[in-house]
């Protein structure tokens, strides 16, 4: 089983940027397809990307509502994947949470979960 922790949110202008970090322990990231997803009050949790598991080419996709804002990455060495956000709106305000499970497929309904980082973006 793998423990995820997130960190890295805050508060930002719109248009300003942040870079959150998923730090897993006890697997390697190398060996999972990771991904992050967000909640919004009063909304259910949604898609933003994810990144395949590094044998299978470490492919990423990305929700329509981030492609050209939104970077995911994973830096086996330290176990960590990360999501650079550029160019925030408010619309991005949410609490972020990163998963981690065999396939992207799987990840909503058999990964595993880090406790989320809040992303609050000021108009």
């Amino acid at each position: 089983q793998v423990h995820l922790v997130e960190s890295g949110g805050g508060l930002v202008q719109a248009g300003g940027s942040l870079r959150l970090s998923c730090a897993a322990s006890g697997r390697a990231v190398s060996s999972y397809a990771m991904g992050w997803f967000r909640q919004a009050p009063g909304k259910e949790r949604e898609f933003v990307t994810a990144i395949s598991y590094s044998m299978s080419g470490g492919a990423t996709y990305y929700a329509n509502f981030v492609k050209g804002r939104f970077v995911i990455s994973r830096d086996n060495a330290k176990n960590t994947v990360y999501l650079q956000m550029n160019s925030l709106k408010p619309e991005d305000t949410a609490v972020y949470y990163c998963a981690a499970a065999p396939n992207i497929a799987s990840m909503t309904t058999s990964g595993s979960w880090g406790q989320g980082t809040q992303v609050t973006v000021s108009s």
